[in-house]
Formats: structure tokens, sequence, C-alpha cells
């Protein structure tokens, strides 16, 4: 069994950000990181399975994975609107603290816009990955219809008192409906563990303001509004039966990216990081390794590091 991580507190952008360590659990700066960076109305608990992994394929690297402001543990940015311009900038403060001698990133879902976002204003990790990114319009996929129940969902709760938001928003009868539209793979034990994960954490947010503020986020922006922004080396990694961002779209980033490879998880949606851990997980590791290579050989051939 691997080794439970490590919790930490970090300072940035006036708050006190709850991430948890996998691997390194002393910070030494010996081995190299990795920011995991979670989706909408999730915590680091969603990330965890390729936390976990990540740290079984390259022993040595250290993996942080942080709750989101006004999600699991970590509080709201008082006085803020959480907009994607804002958990942009949180983002970099995190980084700056977490990983002073450098980092990689990777973003789930809305996670991909906050990373997005953060290069946009200038976050300058060494390599990016994106799983399930948002790569087209919310109300452009194959499940517009649904989008757009969600967001007169998330309309009404707006316009209730706070008491009254925070139980429909945390109904446990429309969390499984979101869970079950998201979830493809047909294991029944794989499907209830996963309908499990958002029963018990899908509901952990700080107030109904700063969701309400984090879903319109979500679903006024994609990663390909920020792509030429984006000029580190970028590993999209996508399900083929992904209802919230289809894969001609993903398809469609990639050749927007300037350095970037994708891969397809057959049979799989939204939930990459919970339905094809260990593909991914293999996919990405490789992709650290090549990198890291690279950067070695043109250490090797130039005298210093990329």
């Amino acid at each position: 069994m691997s080794e439970a991580p490590a919790e930490l507190r970090i300072d940035a952008l006036g708050i006190e950000t709850r991430a948890w360590q996998y691997g390194d659990r002393h910070g030494e700066p010996s081995g190299e990181t990795i920011i995991l960076v979670h989706g909408f109305r999730g915590d680091h608990h969603g990330l965890a399975g390729i936390a976990a992994a990540l740290v079984e394929h390259r022993p040595g690297i250290r993996v942080v994975v942080p709750d989101l402001p006004g999600f699991g543990a970590s509080p709201a940015i008082p006085g803020r609107e959480h907009d994607l311009a804002l958990y942009g900038e949180w983002l970099r403060a995190f980084a700056r603290e977490a990983a002073p001698g450098g980092y990689s990133i990777l973003g789930h879902s809305f996670g991909s816009l906050v990373v997005a976002a953060a290069l946009d204003q200038g976050l300058d990790p060494s390599t990016v990955a994106l799983i399930n990114p948002i790569s087209s319009p919310a109300l452009e996929g194959p499940q517009a219809v649904m989008t757009r129940l969600a967001i007169f969902y998330y309309w009404a709760a707006d316009r209730l008192p706070e008491r009254a938001a925070r139980a429909l928003l945390g109904n446990p009868v429309i969390v499984r409906l979101m869970s079950i539209v998201m979830a493809k793979t047909p294991d029944p034990a794989l499907r209830a563990w996963i309908h499990g994960q958002h029963d018990r954490y899908f509901s952990r947010f700080a107030d109904t303001s700063t969701l309400l503020e984090a879903f319109r986020a979500s679903v006024s922006h994609t990663v390909a509004e920020y792509a030429a922004a984006i000029t580190q080396p970028v590993l999209l990694i996508v399900g083929d039966r992904d209802d919230i961002t289809p894969l001609p779209a993903q398809l469609g980033l990639q050749r927007q990216l300037a350095d970037s490879r994708l891969r397809v998880m057959p049979g799989v949606g939204h939930l990459v990081h919970y339905e094809a851990v260990e593909p991914a997980v293999a996919a990405l590791a490789k992709f650290l390794r090549e990198h890291s290579e690279r950067s070695a050989d043109v250490s090797d051939t130039t005298g210093e590091r990329r």
C-alpha cells in the first residue's frame, strides 16, 4: 500500500491553501515536482489516483495536489470574484510557494482552464499536461441541452437564500444524475465507486456564491482562447466518449498548440482520472521522462539547462 500523502498549508493570495503531497514527504528539492489542479466542484481527492500512481511510476517525484480556493478544505479568497483570472492569479502564487525550484503542471477539466489562464498570465512550468481539457464552448457540445439545464440549475440556486441554495446545489439526487451522465465505464463496481466519490466530495464548497462564480467561469471560457500563450511542451489526455468536450474539439486544440501530443483513452468520457488512471499515468510518466531526457541532452550540448 502506498504511503499516505502529507498535508500542506501554503499561503497564496491571502489564504491558507490546503494541499496534499505525494512521494517526497519531506519536500527536499532533489526530485522533480508536478502540481495537479482538480476540476469544478471537486477537490484533491479527484486526482488522488493519478498522484499515487505517478509516484509509483517515477520514484523520487514530488506530486502536490491543492484544493482550489473555495473548494474542499481551502477557503474562498475574501472580497474577490472567483473568476478565471483570479484562479489563474492564485495558481501562480501557489506555484511560487509550493515549488520555488521549478515544476510541471497538470489540470483536469476546469483545472485545465485554471492552468491555461495562469499560463496566459505568465506561469512558467517546464511542461503542461491537460486531462479532459475544456476545448469547446459549453453550449456547443453533444450535451448542450444538459449544459443549459445546469445553467438554469445554478441560476435558480443563485436566487435562493444560502441555506436553501446549498440544499439545492448539494441535492444527492442531482449529484447522482451528474455522476451517471459522466461515467462511461461498464464495470458496475467502478461505477459505484465513482458515484460514491461524487456523493462524498462533490458538495464540499465554501459557500454558494463562490460555487456560482466558479461555475460561470467554467462555462464561459475554453483552453483554446489561451492557446497562443501556451509555448511549453503539452500532453493532452482525452476520452473518446467525452460529452463535455468531444474528440474533434480536442484535435482542434492540439493543432493550435505549438508543441503538443495527444493521447486518446478509448471507451472513456470526462472521467479519465477515475476510469483510465493507469494508461493516463503511463502516458504522463513517459512524457515527463522524455522531456527530462531532452532537457538533459540540451544541457550536455550547451552547458546550460534550457
